[in-house]
Formats: C-alpha cells, sequence, structure tokens
C-alpha cells in the first residue's frame, strides 16, 4: 500500500515519466526501432497489465497526455508545406482525394465486415484516410523534394488530415446522442465559420505581433503557446474536438514562423516532453493479453493493417493512371502515405475516450489495439521503402537549370556588380586563439575578390553607458580589432574594424553585417550543445536564421593559406549544394589546391542513376569560370557519415552545408550532418544560406 500510495504521487509520476521519456528512445534507436515504439512499450509496461507504476487515468498523465496529443496536431499543421501545396495545387486536391477515399471506404468495409455500426465504421476509415511525412526526410536527403510527385504527397497532407479530422467531428457527434440533420448542418457551419476565424485571424494577428515584438523571442514563443490553446478551448465551445483547433492554429501561425528560431523552440518543447508523454498514455492502453485472447481482435489488427496499405497502393495506383507517373514515383507516392502516426493516433485515443449517455465507447479496444499495431507496421514500413524507390526519382532538367544557375553565392557576385560595392567579409571575433586563422580565412576570400574584411568586435550592452564593465569590455575589443588589422595587413587586403554594443550577440553580428552590405559572414564554431543549445538555440543557430547574406562557420586546425586538398560531400543538387562547391573552388583557387566532389550513393541505386548523377554533377561543374582542379568522386555506401569521415582523413578541408531535417511530428531526425561535424579530425567549414 505504501508502494501504491507513492506512486499515486503527482510528482513520483512525472518524474518517471522523465526518466522514460530520457533513457528509452535512444535505447530503441540503437536497436534501429523508431524512439516511439519504445514510449509504447515502456507504457505497456508501467501500466496497469505491467508493474502498475503508472495510471492513465491520474490527473498528471491526463494533462499531460492532452496537452501532448493538442501538440502532435499542432506540429502536425506546423509542418506542412503550404508553398509546396500552392505550387501543385490542383493535383495535391487530387491525389489527396483519392488517398482518403480510397482508404476511407476500406476502414469502411472493415468495420461493417466486423460488425460495427456505420458511425463507428466510419470513423475507423477516417483513421485509415490520412497519413504523417514520416519518410520526407529521405526524400530531402535524396534531393528530390522538388520531384513533381513528392511534391503533390506532401500538398495532399493538408487535404487528407483536415478530410479526416472533419470526419472525426461529425462522428463523435453523433455518437454523443441526439444528432439530426439540422445539428449537423449547424455542426459544420459553425466548424466552417471557425475555421475562417482562426485561419485568417490568427495569421493576421501573428503578423502582427511578430512585426511589433522584433526580436522578443520569449513574447512570440507565449504568443504561439497561447494561439494554440486558444484554438483548441474554441473548438471545444462549438462543439469539436479540440485537436481539429490545435490542427487548424498550426496552420494558420505556418506562414507566421516560417523558419525562424521560435518555430525550432515550439517543437522542441513538444517533441521533448508533451508528445512523448502522450505515446507513453498510448501504451498505457494497450492491453495485451486482452488483445492476444481473443481471435477476433487479431484479426481485425490484420485486416486493418492490410486494408490500409493496399487502400493506399490503389490510391497511388491511380494517381498513376491519371497523371501519367513512372513506377518509381507511384511507389515513392505510396511509401510517402503509408505511416499513420500524427492525425491518426491523437483521432483514435479522442473516439476511444468518447462514450455515449449509454456507456458506448465510439471505437472499441480492439480498434485502438489495432491503430496503435498499424502505426507501429506502417512507421517502419514507409521510410523503408521510401529510401528504396526514391532513390530512382528524377528531378526535372528545368529545376536543375535553375539551381545550377541561381546558387547563393553567384546570386551575391551579382548583386555587387549591379550595386558597384566592395565584395565585404564580415568576420565576427572573441577568442584571441582562434583569430589569426579566422581572420586569414576571410583575408583570402576578400582578396580573391577584391574586397575587404570587416573585423567586427561584439559588447555586451549594459544600462549606462559609461558603466565601468563596459568601458573594460570595449578596451580589450579594440585590442581584438588591433591583432586582426596587423594579420590582415599580412595579405594586402582592406580592413575596416568595427565594435559593436549590442544585447545580443547573433543579432548583433546579423545587424552589423546587414549595414555594411556584407556578402559573407565569417565565423568561428560554437561549442555549445545539449539541452540549452537546443532549447534557447545557439548564437550560429541565430546568425543562421536572421543573416541576409551566406554564413561560413569554420574549425580551422590549421592556417587556411596550407590548404591543398579540400572535399564537398554532395548528395544531392540543390542549389545550397552547388553553393557549397562553388565556395570550395574558389578557396582552392587562391591556394592551387584540389577539389573533391563525394557522392556516396546507396548500394541499391541503379548504375545509370549515378552515372547521370556524376554527368549533371560534372556539368555544373565546368560552369564556373575558375580553373580549378576538381574531381568527383563515387562510392557505394549505406552509411553516408561513415564514408565521408573514412573519405576525409586524406584531406585538409571539408566543406559541409548546414540542413535540418525534421518529420511532420515534430520529432527530431538523426542528421548524418551531425555525426560527421563530431567525427572528422580535419579543418571543417559548414556553410548555412540566409533563413537555414
Amino acid at each position: 500500500m505504501a508502494i501504491q500510495s507513492l506512486v499515486a504521487s503527482p510528482i513520483i509520476a512525472f518524474t518517471i515519466l522523465l526518466t522514460v521519456i530520457f533513457t528509452v528512445p535512444p535505447i530503441f534507436e540503437k536497436l534501429r526501432l523508431p524512439g516511439l515504439v519504445g514510449l509504447l512499450v515502456a507504457g505497456v509496461i508501467l501500466g496497469e497489465n505491467g508493474l502498475k507504476l503508472l495510471n492513465s487515468e491520474s490527473d498528471t498523465i491526463k494533462l499531460l497526455s492532452d496537452i501532448g496529443k493538442i501538440y502532435l496536431m499542432f506540429v502536425a499543421g506546423l509542418e506542412i508545406d503550404l508553398e509546396q501545396f500552392r505550387k501543385t495545387k490542383n493535383r495535391s486536391i487530387g491525389f489527396g482525394t483519392l488517398t482518403f477515399i480510397v482508404p476511407l471506404i476500406a476502414g469502411v468495409l472493415v468495420g461493417r465486415l466486423f460488425n460495427f455500426g456505420w458511425n463507428s465504421s466510419f470513423l475507423i476509415g477516417s483513421l485509415l484516410a490520412s497519413h504523417t511525412l514520416l519518410a520526407y526526410p529521405i526524400v530531402s536527403r535524396l534531393g528530390v523534394v522538388t520531384n513533381e510527385a513528392v511534391t503533390v504527397t506532401i500538398g495532399a497532407t493538408i487535404f487528407t488530415d483536415t478530410g479526416a479530422l472533419l470526419v472525426l467531428a461529425i462522428c463523435v457527434g453523433i455518437h454523443g446522442g441526439e444528432f439530426t440533420a439540422l445539428s449537423l448542418a449547424t455542426l459544420l457551419g459553425g466548424l466552417a465559420i471557425y475555421s475562417v476565424v482562426v485561419l485568417f485571424g490568427f495569421d493576421w494577428a501573428g503578423k502582427e505581433f511578430f512585426r511589433r515584438s522584433g526580436d522578443e523571442q520569449s513574447n512570440q514563443f507565449l504568443f504561439i503557446l497561447l494561439a494554440l490553446f486558444l484554438a483548441s478551448v474554441g473548438a471545444q465551445v462549438i462543439g469539436v474536438e479540440k485537436i481539429v483547433g490545435a490542427f487548424l492554429a498550426g496552420l494558420a501561425v505556418n506562414d507566421v514562423l516560417g523558419r525562424s528560431p521560435v518555430k525550432e523552440k515550439v517543437e522542441f518543447i513538444g517533441s521533448v516532453l508533451f508528445i512523448p508523454c502522450f505515446f507513453v498514455d498510448m501504451g498505457l492502453l494497450i492491453d495485451i493479453p486482452a488483445f492476444l485472447k481473443t481471435l477476433s481482435s487479431v484479426w481485425l489488427a490484420a485486416v486493418i493493417v492490410i486494408a490500409l496499405i493496399g487502400s493506399k497502393f490503389i490510391a497511388a495506383f491511380l494517381a498513376k493512371l491519371f497523371y501519367r507517373y513512372n513506377t518509381a514515383e507511384m511507389l515513392t507516392m505510396w511509401s510517402l502515405s503509408l505511416p499513420q502516426v500524427a492525425a491518426t493516433l491523437a483521432a483514435a485515443l479522442v473516439a476511444y475516450q468518447t462514450v455515449n449517455p449509454a456507456g458506448e465507447r465510439l471505437i472499441s479496444e480492439g480498434v485502438l489495439n489495432s491503430v496503435i499495431l498499424l502505426m507501429l507496421v506502417t512507421a517502419i514500413l514507409g521510410p523503408v521503402i521510401t529510401s528504396r524507390f526514391a532513390t530512382a526519382l528524377q528531378v526535372s532538367d528545368a529545376d536543375l537549370e535553375t539551381d545550377s544557375l541561381a546558387t547563393w553565392w553567384e546570386s551575391h557576385e551579382i548583386e555587387i556588380e549591379e550595386s558597384s560595392n566592395q565584395f565585404t567579409v564580415v568576420v565576427p571575433i572573441y577568442n584571441p586563439q582562434t583569430q589569426r586563422y579566422l581572420i586569414e580565412m576571410a583575408a583570402l576570400l576578400a582578396r580573391h575578390e577584391g574586397g575587404r574584411i570587416v573585423p567586427l568586435a561584439i559588447t555586451k550592452a549594459l544600462i549606462q553607458m559609461d558603466d565601468p564593465q563596459l568601458v573594460t569590455a570595449l578596451e580589450q575589443s579594440q585590442k581584438r580589432l588591433q591583432l586582426a588589422q596587423e594579420i590582415s595587413q599580412e595579405f594586402d587586403v582592406e580592413v575596416s574594424p568595427a565594435i559593436r554594443i549590442d544585447d545580443d550577440a547573433a543579432l548583433g553580428i546579423s545587424r552589423a553585417s546587414r549595414e555594411r552590405n556584407a556578402n559573407l559572414v565569417v565565423m568561428g564554431w560554437s561549442q555549445t550543445t545539449g539541452f540549452r543549445a537546443r532549447l534557447f538555440g545557439s548564437v550560429i543557430d541565430s546568425v543562421f536564421w536572421s543573416s541576409h547574406c551566406p554564413v561560413a562557420v569554420t574549425r580551422l586546425l590549421s592556417s587556411p593559406t596550407s590548404i591543398q586538398r579540400i572535399l564537398v560531400p554532395v548528395g544531392d543538387l540543390t542549389r545550397q549544394t552547388i553553393g557549397a562547391v562553388r565556395f570550395a573552388q574558389i578557396l582552392a583557387d587562391v591556394n592551387q589546391a584540389e577539389v573533391v566532389l563525394l557522392h556516396v550513393s546507396d548500394r541499391k541505386t541503379p548504375p545509370a542513376l549515378v552515372e547521370k548523377f556524376t554527368s549533371q554533377l560534372a556539368e555544373i561543374t565546368t560552369k564556373s569560370q575558375l580553373q580549378v582542379k576538381t574531381n568527383i568522386q563515387t562510392v557505394k555506401g549505406d552509411d553516408v557519415a561513415r564514408v565521408i569521415i573514412r573519405e576525409a582523413q586524406a584531406f585538409d578541408l571539408a566543406v559541409l552545408r548546414s540542413v535540418r531535417y525534421r518529420t511532420a511530428g515534430g520529432l527530431g531526425v538523426s542528421q548524418v550532418t551531425t555525426q560527421i561535424l563530431r567525427e572528422l579530425k580535419c579543418s571543417i567549414v559548414l556553410l548555412g544560406e540566409p533563413h537555414s
């Protein structure tokens, strides 16, 4: 009894949850299983059918799970790429209709086959109709996001998720009791008006608030959270489930946030705390003994999984016929629309918890368990199929031509010519030990372009401008700038030292760069990592976001003048990658060095496709006006990071680009770049374009 009363304490329950979230996902990821699977398993073990340490009926679990549920749908709305949807609006709606209607019909048939009522059957159908873009990072890494089939599937997400939540709202209303045609019309009318108010009202209010609040990220963060909960409460007021409001709020503030640091913080809080709590709660509801005891439950789960996989395939096949896609595009559309995570799980839990006056649940425990099994199967199967067939996709020649001729580096060169301004490199300096190599790198680039460098010292602002601490800090900054000027004179390049007093170092760098119309910012490496950096963001993250020009973050182990071999890993042919190639060629031209472009291809990639990629890359390199020795090396390997780390041992410098991948559930995906940065033994330049 003493143990049970101790476990009932909200603080103890929260501590157990934090321990599970902290320890379990990494263990499952090492076993090459999704971390979410680990959270579900932990819920099963710690729940009523296991160790009885957590109870899904406790106030603590209910609160955290409810927040996690609406947070999951909010992030799902936030992550939908509205720009991609606008590009292929008609075909996205077409495929969205197919991949919604076909699974909906399949789900209804399954429900009727197992003697569920029409309302419950339609609800089961809606659970199959949505999809989560769990494999988006894979197509992004392969550089095929601009392929029309991928773009159409991404755009279709907004249609399927919205449709599924609309069906959920209607089914929940019908299950509640007295439901007539008039009440249905009232619900739909109220939902339509509410949607317009949220989508346009919150979008306008958000843009106005962000414009007025400037760089006050804490208030902006609170505004977004307030928008989320206001939309959720408002949905309940008009008689609609709160996850519908959360999803609409995500869509509404989508344009407001863009890819800002505030969006990173919003997603981070959800992905490390609230969303994992929701998945643990789902695990607490799973009753494995009861599930295995009845053969009908096992058959139900099997038929639901088969119905989902089959119906999504039929929808993709019909899209192939209508829009004349090839087989690889069809299979990629199918695999991208397979995973059932965000909307499916949130809606399933809502339906399970919806009880009518007679005490009957909208869906049975067997259906809930089947949906969880469906999530596990599709979350693993979808990305596996995507990685297999997306390698055969091709980016159109028009996209490639645009990307190869309009890289961010070349566009800034054009701006210089048009404005007749000098090529300007801003170099923030702080650490005297790493200052020399930074200045040398900037000086080499500026001299090559006939430009100047601006060594920049940021001094932390204080309330009184005559504060002795500020005076001392300014004197130290002056000394650092004097040293920077002496180093620069060795390279015979124009120097314009600058001191800036600012509250925020990152914004101080970006503002000073904008004031001097800089064409490049060269920064030193920041060692800020871990929880604090992810929550509040590092200086590098903030500069990447706020800068108007490209940013080169460097970790230089030796003088840039001694660099003879430069490695540039090339995974795709996007404009950012080609910008990295141009940067490496300029640096190589200064030192008469060699550039090697390394392409690591999957072992299953057809040789003809690798050959085509290589020829396109060769064509791009020859367009450069620089006479630089540039070689292309292709290596087959499943572990991209390991291959790059191995090959980089023979090089002086590796030029990488900053890329972040996220899933539609707001759950971080491990990046190849992260592992490379941690384990590379040579000098590194990490390039980021504005707003990245």
